[in-house]
């Protein structure tokens, strides 16, 4: 099956397909199949600019991932372990965890809270931040345009512990030179703040960070190991993307043995070697991780989650979405972060 790059534009919106394939996949399928769970829920995004010196510290939105985007001009990215990365215009980055990070116009500047700053609402998405005073230059100014996420992989979510702490686009440019454009429209929505601007940006940086996501796993996921490696097996690939499929399903040891090729026996200690779980442990696993989407993104009824995941009553559902999750499925409602956008 062919790599499609509108798989991952079209999953910013569509919801994870658990339709059959006619055949086994090869790993490469399993990931790419398992990659159209991928959604990107923009929680908020601004355009800022800054004149030098300048220095924003962000980091408030904990386990949220980070987005941005030089427009113009240039800044410094200082990530929590005091690493730089010199961002020029053009340059896209990608914090999959988020975390605290600065980002300074000089490796010496001190950052600021991004919340010290005043705001205006340019949509109700999208606000903007100006720094600017009015006896400097503008073309030196640095525009940027930053977006804080709930980056969801679906039934890819182990990965997102496996990612670097930053990613950059200008590493795959090269071998998706289709972002280049999606790089130069973003630059002049942020540089000419035509009319929709913010809500075209907004848009442009959710395929981005896709391409960045998806470059990285068809890049062999960097040094990355334990779940990837059983993508990488193709027994365990066939087992892995089985279950994705059809994760409702009565699933027993022997017909997940089946799947592989092996006995129960070998194949029980081999997944447990790669993922680090037992067969059934990440089946409970990732049906929660499922239900959590269901009912906190979508929506879902609790009952409609629970069959559609293979349990026989609400009440047995609860209790095992409570004992993996430590909470009731209610409060996944409670949680969600409001439509993607």
């Amino acid at each position: 099956m062919p790599y499609r790059p509108e798989f991952l534009i079209e999953s910013l919106d569509m919801p994870l397909s658990v339709a059959r394939q006619p055949s086994a996949p090869s790993p490469r399928d399993a990931v790419s199949e398992l990659l159209l769970g991928m959604r990107l829920y923009g929680v908020r995004y601004r355009r800022l600019q800054f004149a030098p010196p300048f220095g924003i510290r962000f980091g408030r939105d904990e386990g949220r991932a980070q987005f941005h985007f030089v427009a113009c001009g240039t800044a410094i990215l200082r990530g929590r372990m005091g690493v730089l990365h010199e961002l020029h215009a053009g340059d896209a980055i990608l914090l999959p965890r988020g975390g605290a990070h600065d980002l300074v116009s000089d490796a010496d500047g001190q950052g600021l809270d991004l919340g010290s700053f005043d705001e205006a609402a340019l949509c109700e998405t999208v606000g903007s931040i100006k720094s600017c005073p009015a006896d400097t230059c503008r073309s030196k100014d640095t525009v940027i345009f930053s977006g804080c996420m709930e980056f969801d992989l679906g039934a890819m979510h182990p990965l997102i512990g496996l990612m670097p702490e930053v990613m950059l686009v200008g590493t795959l440019l090269d071998r998706y030179p289709e972002i280049l454009p999606m790089l130069e429209a973003m630059e002049r929505e942020a540089r000419t703040e035509r009319a929709g601007f913010a809500g075209i940006l907004a848009r442009l940086a959710d395929v981005v960070s896709a391409f960045i996501v998806r470059g990285w796993v068809e890049c062999g996921c960097g040094d990355a190991r334990g779940w990837v490696e059983a993508l990488r097996d193709p027994r365990l690939g066939r087992v892995i993307a089985a279950l994705h499929r059809d994760p409702g399903r009565d699933w027993t040891v022997a017909q997940l043995a089946a799947e592989m090729g092996s006995s129960r026996s070998v194949f029980a200690e081999r997944f447990l070697a790669v993922t680090g779980m037992t067969p059934l442990q990440y089946v409970t696993e990732l049906r929660m991780r499922l239900a959590a989407q269901w009912i906190g993104r979508e929506n879902m009824p609790i009952e409609t989650a629970a069959y559609r995941l293979g349990y026989g009553s609400q009440a047995a559902f609860s209790r095992a979405f409570k004992r993996v999750t430590g909470q009731p499925p209610g409060a996944a409602r409670n949680r969600s972060p409001g439509p993607s956008i």
